[in-house]
């Protein structure tokens, strides 16, 4: 019951993410053949948003659930692999045309085939998770 807060808020985030349309492939297409601003300015939105929402909680220190500050790691060096990952990144999110929130939102609508692209997800994350310690990190 003590997680109800946050279902509601994936359940108003969802419908945020449809009416604004997001999650529309044809929006994601449009974007990634650079047709229109529309996605490049709900992602700039977002990122303002949360730049503005990390230097608040910095500031004010912000305490998470559990009641600890909230902070943020330092990042690792090696440019290869944030550019390995994020193409990677890209190429399923312009082949399946939805990055991994939005696939489950696309399932509320009732687009069932995004079903498969979340096992495909889930099977990936799976693989990584196994050959982790083998890959160059």
């Amino acid at each position: 019951m003590k997680f109800i807060k946050f279902l509601v808020v994936g359940v108003i985030f969802g419908i945020v993410l449809v009416k604004s349309e997001a999650v529309s492939w044809y929006r994601i297409y449009e974007m990634f053949r650079f047709e229109s601003f529309h996605m490049y300015g709900i992602i700039g939105t977002a990122v303002i948003t949360g730049i503005l929402l990390l230097l608040s909680t910095k500031k004010f220190k912000f305490k998470n659930i559990e009641g600890g500050f909230m902070s943020v790691p330092d990042k690792e060096k090696g440019l290869v692999r944030y550019i390995l990952g994020g193409t990677l990144f890209g190429l399923g999110w312009a082949l399946s045309g939805a990055c991994p929130g939005p696939m489950y939102i696309l399932v509320g609508t009732g687009a069932f085939a995004m079903l498969i692209v979340i096992l495909a997800a889930v099977l990936g994350t799976y693989v990584y998770g196994v050959l982790k310690e083998k890959l160059p990190h």
